[in-house]
């Protein structure tokens, strides 16, 4: 059992103090399939929207097995599947999940690493609905993508529709017009988070735009404001005011887009001088991260090295020592050569995992509350052992396949990501 599953057990059962998003985080994610909502996690208050796609039952010997058995399952099945199969796994994921990946990483490495494999027939991704989108779009034609509980979506890419941010930009463009300045600049250029739909990238690509990662978000703003007089940024408000903010763009001059208010809640002279203006989207991970627990850090550990990540809030990543990428928080946690002490504010379970990997360090999540991200927790052994296990028996379940007419945009859009390297 992991130390995040221990945890939450002994909280559940009253064995230690402290709460919880919710005690239901302690059974498995097949019993929430046929549930209305995301699930026990940080994003259950969140509404999902209708049509989302829902995980059908899991067979009950995939239910009932003990860890240990899914484990040898999931490790005779990639055998079996030898060079055939990827399993690519995200940062969150759950570590009796991450210990079957081939690649780990958050979305912009795995992004690249579904480019790494073009003879494996098959993609199985650990991640979330979005992330697994990608990698069809990237994929070879012939390559089967799969996604082992397809009810692993994200909140955040949910609180940007396709039918939303169309008619975003049509206000936007009635506002600002479609003519390019003295300097060949259009008056704006989408960009959108890698958390988000296929439909929103093909969107992007299709006006010229791009997609983001937490990784290149800096570089990715300033190849958009090479070409735009400023960027509609969506779907995650805090990644796109705290990037733009560290590049010097005053809070002032980025408006919210509210997709349910007239011109998004702004007036007009508001957007015209606006540089970046943001959607009003979040993460409900990092929207847990508070001052007051930095605060909280520094009382209790004199010297504590506070990193959290940039989806945090404005305030959040201002009182932090620094602010960057999973990718980025690992490797300051491995370049430490002295033993330190940090505070880190992003999700649970890669916390813990750098705890246990770097054990001359001591290392604590900020947010004292165990609430993983709900849709992340979805994935668990016993998916992937299912979707494995019918792979060796010749079916393909769980795939997921992008629309052509939508792949060919979004693929334009991801294309320049993978070109926007950042420079750090």
């Amino acid at each position: 059992m992991t130390t995040l599953d221990m945890t939450i057990r002994a909280i559940t059962n009253g064995e230690a103090p402290g709460d919880t998003c919710t005690p239901d985080l302690a059974k498995g994610p097949w019993e929430f399939d046929g549930v209305p909502g995301y699930g026990p996690g940080s994003s259950m208050f969140d509404v999902i929207p209708t049509g989302s796609p829902r995980q059908g039952g899991l067979p009950r010997e995939y239910q009932d097995a003990p860890a240990e058995e899914l484990r040898q399952r999931i490790v005779a099945a990639k055998q079996t599947l030898g060079d055939r199969l990827v399993v690519l796994g995200h940062f969150y994921q759950r570590d009796e999940v991450v210990e079957h990946a081939d690649f780990l990483g958050d979305s912009f490495q795995l992004a690249n690493a579904a480019l790494t494999k073009p003879d494996a027939e098959y993609i199985v991704f650990c991640g979330v609905h979005f992330m697994a989108e990608t990698a069809d779009i990237l994929a070879r034609p012939e390559q089967k993508v799969i996604l082992p509980n397809l009810a692993a979506g994200c909140s955040m890419a949910d609180m940007a529709d396709i039918d939303s941010v169309m008619a975003a930009w049509e206000e936007l463009e009635a506002v600002y017009g479609t003519e390019p300045d003295a300097e060949g600049r259009v008056p704006i250029i989408p960009v959108t988070y890698m958390n988000s739909s296929a439909a929103l990238k093909a969107f992007c690509g299709e006006r010229g735009g791009i997609v983001c990662t937490s990784s290149n978000a800096k570089t990715v703003l300033e190849w958009a404001f090479e070409r735009g007089q400023r960027v509609l940024f969506f779907p995650d408000q805090h990644l796109g005011r705290n990037t733009a903010k560290a590049m010097g763009v005053p809070t002032e001059l980025m408006p919210m887009w509210n997709p349910r208010k007239a011109l998004g809640g702004s007036t007009r002279q508001e957007l015209m001088d606006a540089k970046v203006v943001l959607w009003h989207g979040f993460c409900s991970v990092h929207k847990r991260f508070t001052v007051g627990q930095i605060e909280q850090a520094r009382a209790q550990h004199p010297g504590v090295r506070v990193i959290v990540h940039p989806e945090c809030p404005m305030a959040v990543v201002d009182a932090a020592d620094e602010a960057g990428s999973t990718d980025y928080i690992r490797r300051a946690v491995a370049g430490a050569t002295e033993p330190t002490t940090f505070a880190i504010g992003t999700e649970i379970n890669m916390v813990n995992r750098l705890a246990a990997e770097f054990p001359q360090h001591t290392i604590f999540c900020l947010d004292p509350v165990i609430c993983p991200c709900s849709t992340m927790y979805r994935i668990h052994p016993g998916y992937l052992a299912w979707v494995l296990e019918e792979l060796v028996a010749g079916r393909v379940v769980n795939s997921i396949e992008v629309d052509e007419r939508v792949q060919s945009g979004a693929r334009v859009a991801l294309e320049r990501m993978l070109a926007a390297k950042p420079r750090d």
